[in-house]
């Protein structure tokens, strides 16, 4: 995969983009679970009142909470504070919010920091439950004492007419110095969250007896609060739209390049190359492949950048929620990379199988669509049934094995993430008896936890869908990275202005990639402009491989072949290609229409041009005879005309290009002897002033060329015309008396 990350490097600004996307959607995920904890503890449990700071309080209630402050804490609470004066506008905004202020003396608490609100928050907190508790002993004599046992207090004792709280404040200091102590002690055990829902009750009842709407405190605050969740969770599903397009872009612009760069690839191989990589195994790394790649491109997009932000800031979370049970979250954690290594084992051998054998099966479905004919014709169609079937059958039984371990994670996690949730329960309810946790919290806990463990989820399904995508860039890299044998020089020569066309072959020998005799030995000829140059002899003696040398589709490794005096191997491929009209043995045609066949060789040619081409190859009365003429349709592989019809539209195309050199390797086999000597002599009259290159088995093809050259295994056994090899060369002798009679021979 290293291999082709230079493909995601035009993508680079949607990458961060969808990252920036991530880590918004992360946050608002992680924000979620807080808010609804608040709306819980805070607008359930608190009835919206959110800490034990009030914001305006009895000058009485305040002085009952300075008794249970050190001289410190008090000093700082009353430089908090201040009264608001009578008739002001602040006044009387204050009296629309607290009706019942008119007589009263009332303090208002400022304008601060978070920071100074916490540390209020703890003192006043404190302060508000030890009152409460006071108040309760006095109102039920039976109740505990507030601030454990051993501190000798008897409201009983309290002159009568004298409020408890006078009795208090007429304490010595020392006696008040250590219910101070004690206190502290008792809420060493809770949390400043506890401690603040514990107050806030009496933070409510100070309120109320200012005329607050309580009611409508709690109602508001669980509306905005819950309009918060909702803007929250707008912005998320907006962040992860985006993040999903831009993920999705980014994967199929990828792929699209791979794609490209790899046809571009294959179009510059050479047969060398091809021997590497079958066809079939070239389209599966074209597209099988290539979704691979694209698929763990958008999972690491919308997951691996994803998964980390999400769990680490579920943790940060889910710690400051309850830093006690932590150890819950690793088990489940602990359990889940278990399960994930144990499939991860079992399944990734199975995935670089899982290729081969598409590479087998479409190897299989090609050879059958493209040899159906023979196939039949040796009545092979069970045989190839069967064979069909074991490489669908191999391919299924893998991919079914593959699906059932990976169906097991489903319901392990299921279980892992349920078994989580009532751990989170059974011990977080433990905790919230003994006062040592809120609900809320608990709530948010276990839905950080929930996040914690599908991060890791996600995390884990990458590397288990990594190995597979790793398999398939290897295969398109090793691709990508073939060297192609046949290579540009880095400063292409120019050929001679006027170019005539001329080709000499000086000492040419040729032996394939990793063969170790020459297929070609010592081959000299010249083929000029003007002439025909035909090339005979037996089956498998070269004159295909002289051929195709000129193009470049190999390069000699030994001797040069010039082109107007230049060594094509000093020119572009391009360069030299462009002016070579080549019709190969097996006509090819493409999908789509006559006309489009025949403007492949140049799209800018003129319609007279191509009906010209088309009579000098005898295809204009099949091609005319239809209605469609021209626009008839032309199946894949031209497999809708015959093979003669094939190879007179592929003559025609090449005519069309009108270079100065032409190649025809083997291109008049399928037609009769009457339409090949009539092709001949209207090719003859067009391209009079071209070199023409004919590679043929007929002696009636190459009797009238202006030189034959004559191969046996490899080497030039005669060179000349037909009356004077008949008198030199046995072989030709030898293949023209097997072919014409005497008359014909004359």
């Amino acid at each position: 995969m290293r291999r082709l990350l230079k493909f995601l490097k035009p993508y680079t600004f949607l990458i961060v983009l969808a990252t920036i996307l991530l880590f918004i959607q992360a946050n608002a995920d992680l924000a979620l679970p807080d808010y609804l904890s608040n709306i819980v503890n805070v607008g359930i449990q608190q009835n919206g009142v959110e800490n034990a700071v009030p914001d305006a309080i009895r000058q009485e209630t305040m002085d009952k909470l300075l008794l249970f402050m050190g001289e410190d804490d008090a000093q700082f609470v009353l430089g908090k504070y201040h009264l608001a004066e009578l008739g002001s506008i602040e006044a009387e905004d204050l009296i629309e919010k607290y009706p019942l202020i008119e007589g009263e003396e009332v303090l208002f608490l400022g304008d601060f920091d978070q920071t100074t609100t916490d540390e209020l928050n703890s003192i006043l907190g404190k302060a508000f439950i030890a009152v409460s508790g006071i108040q309760q002993m006095v109102d039920n004599p039976d109740a505990a004492m507030p601030f454990g046992e051993g501190f000798d207090f008897d409201p009983s004792r309290i002159p009568a007419g004298m409020d408890v709280f006078q009795a208090l404040g007429m304490m010595p200091e020392d006696m008040r110095l250590e219910m101070t102590d004690r206190m502290e002690e008792a809420f060493e055990s809770l949390g400043e969250k506890m401690i603040t829902q514990m107050a806030v009750g009496a933070v409510k009842e100070e309120y109320e007896a200012l005329g607050m709407d309580a009611s409508r405190l709690q109602r508001d605050y669980i509306l905005r609060t819950g309009g918060m969740m909702l803007l929250l969770s707008l912005l998320g599903g907006v962040a992860t739209i985006g993040s999903g397009y831009l993920s999705a872009r980014t994967a199929a612009g990828a792929a699209r390049d791979i794609r490209g760069a790899v046809f571009k690839k294959v179009e510059s191989f050479t047969s060398a190359e091809f021997s590497k990589f079958s066809t079939a195994s070239l389209i599966t790394r074209s597209t099988n492949d290539v979704t691979q790649v694209q698929t763990v491109i958008f999972m690491f997009m919308r997951m691996v950048l994803f998964a980390p932000i999400l769990g680490v800031g579920g943790v940060i979370k889910a710690i400051d929620k309850s830093a006690s049970m932590w150890w819950l979250i690793g088990l489940a954690v602990l359990l889940l990379v278990g399960m994930i290594v144990v499939v991860f084992s079992i399944a990734v051998p199975k995935f670089k199988l899982m290729q081969e054998l598409i590479d087998r099966l479409n190897l299989v479905t090609r050879e059958n669509l493209s040899g159906m004919m023979v196939i039949r014709a040796f009545n092979k169609e069970d045989d190839e049934l069967v064979r069909f079937d074991k490489a669908n059958r191999d391919l299924t039984d893998t991919g079914l094995f593959v699906a059932r371990v990976m169906v097991i994670m489903m319901p392990m996690m299921m279980l892992i993430m349920n078994g989580l949730s009532l751990a989170i329960i059974w011990v977080g309810a433990h905790q919230i008896a003994e006062s040592a946790m809120q609900v809320g919290d608990m709530m948010a806990f276990m839905q950080y936890a929930m996040q914690i463990v599908m991060a890791f989820l996600m995390m884990s399904m990458m590397f288990i869908f990594l190995p597979r995508a790793a398999v398939s860039g290897a295969r398109i890299a090793d691709v990508l990275d073939t060297e192609v044998e046949i290579q540009d020089p880095e400063k292409p020569e120019p050929f001679p202005v006027p170019f005539r066309g001329e080709i000499e072959f000086k000492d040419v020998s040729f032996h394939y990639p990793d063969a170790e005799d020459d297929v070609i030995q010592d081959i000299n000829f010249t083929a000029r402009p003007g002439e025909t140059t035909a090339f005979i002899g037996s089956t498998g003696c070269g004159k295909s491989t002289v051929i195709n040398l000129i193009p470049r589709f190999y390069d000699v490794t030994q001797g040069s072949i010039l082109l107007d005096g230049v060594d094509i191997r000093e020119v572009g491929q391009s360069d030299l290609r462009d002016r070579i009209g080549y019709v190969p043995q097996k006509g090819t045609l493409f999908s789509g229409t006559i006309q489009s066949n025949m403007l492949y060789a140049d799209k800018e040619a003129a319609p007279e041009d191509v009906r010209e081409a088309l009579d000098i190859a005898q295809a204009s009365e099949f091609v005319f005879d239809d209605e469609e003429g021209l626009d008839s349709e032309i199946s894949q592989g031209g497999t809708n005309v015959s093979g003669g019809q094939r190879q007179r539209l592929a003559i025609a195309r090449a005519l069309v290009k009108k270079p100065p050199i032409y190649i025809f390797d083997d291109s008049f086999s399928a037609l009769d002897f009457k339409t090949d000597s009539t092709l001949r002599r209207e090719l003859k009259a067009k391209t009079g002033e071209s070199t023409v290159l004919i590679v043929t088995q007929r002696v009636a093809t190459v009797k009238n060329a202006d030189q034959i050259i004559v191969l046996d295994k490899g080497r030039v056994v005669g060179k000349g015309a037909h009356l004077e090899l008949m008198k030199t060369c046995e072989t030709y002798q030898e293949i023209a008396s097997s072919q014409l009679s005497k008359e014909e021979l004359q």
